[in-house]
């Protein structure tokens, strides 16, 4: 297999933003992976502050960068962005929901970047609902402009949906437990803020009682993850992923998450393997030319909490003839 990222050990990476910008989680090794060149063409999947496309665009000169998200707020601050320099191109919309999208042909990007998850913006803002943190509106949604709240969603959940996903998307061992308790909240009360399920949840299981992270963090990241569908959104970009790439492309996926971990490694893993074993495909090359996995440095783990349990997966595509 050749190299698709030929000396770049050895390439310094300027990650240089302006003075108060969010610094994305493991900006450097991103770009690194991404190796941008002049004239390519690039997709950012989750543009959020604009962390990562503000970097990428000062990588390279001409070509173009497309930035997708689904939050309104998000394509608010590209558009802004956009006016400073014409290269970025705002897309509102959900990255599982790309397939067939007039501006994403096939093999017509030289790199994709993804970052998955909330939001830093999202958990910092009281009234977007995310956190247990600051008291607000339950809602969740990562576009306010369609879909229901996590506040409704809860008010009609039946028990053995909600069990399942407090299991599945919180991994919460107590889920019977947590699950009994909202059901019991909603029936005295509807539940609307984020310090009220927090405070359900915190007394079905006795409280914090000196434990490092608050008990309801599992739970809300389950409510989320149903709530905006990202896992199946994510099932959905990854089997489209491939195809959006030119020869030699790269594609770069961050994720928080267990389970969107997975199923990135599983997407990169399948790819990457000899596919001369199946007859039915025409082309016995993998799909993968080289994969990848870095993790969070230490110094970077400290600087951002958030960034922990940061993973970054790596491919390149297949380079095909020549």
């Amino acid at each position: 297999m050749g190299n698709c990222w030929p000396n770049w050990v050895f390439s310094p990476v300027a990650t240089d933003l302006p003075d108060g910008a969010h610094v994305p989680v493991m900006l450097a090794p991103v770009l690194a992976r991404l190796a941008p060149r002049d004239g390519g063409r690039y997709l950012d999947l989750t543009f959020g502050r604009g962390g990562y496309a503000r970097a990428l665009l000062g990588q390279f000169q001409g070509g173009a960068l497309l930035a997708c998200d689904r939050d309104p707020s998000a394509i608010a601050a590209a558009q802004a962005l956009a006016e400073d320099d014409p290269r970025l191109q705002p897309l509102h919309a959900n990255f599982g929901e790309l397939a067939g999208h007039p501006k994403i042909a096939p093999e017509s990007f030289d790199g994709i970047v993804a970052d998955l998850g909330v939001s830093s913006p999202q958990l910092d803002e009281a009234e977007r609902g995310f956190s247990f943190l600051r008291d607000g509106p339950l809602d969740m949604r990562m576009d306010t402009s369609r879909g229901e709240s996590a506040a409704q969603w809860l008010a009609r959940v039946e028990p053995g949906e909600l069990i399942g996903a407090l299991r599945r998307y919180g991994e919460e061992p107590q889920a019977r437990r947590i699950a009994l308790a909202i059901l019991r909240g909603r029936e005295a009360e509807p539940i609307t803020r984020t310090a009220q399920l927090a405070n359900i949840i915190a007394n079905a299981v006795g409280g914090r009682r000196g434990k490092r992270t608050h008990p309801a963090t599992r739970s809300f990241q389950a409510i989320r993850m149903a709530v905006n569908g990202e896992l199946e959104a994510l099932a959905a970009l990854l089997e489209q992923v491939h195809g959006w790439l030119k020869p030699g492309g790269r594609l770069v996926v961050v994720s928080f998450h267990s389970l969107e971990d997975r199923a990135v490694k599983r997407m990169l893993q399948q790819g990457a393997r000899p596919r001369a074993a199946h007859p039915a495909l025409p082309d016995p090359q993998p799909l993968w030319a080289q994969i990848g996995r870095e993790l969070c440095s230490e110094l970077e783990a400290q600087r951002n909490p958030r960034a922990r349990s940061a993973v970054l997966r790596w491919g390149c595509k297949w380079p095909g003839e020549g």
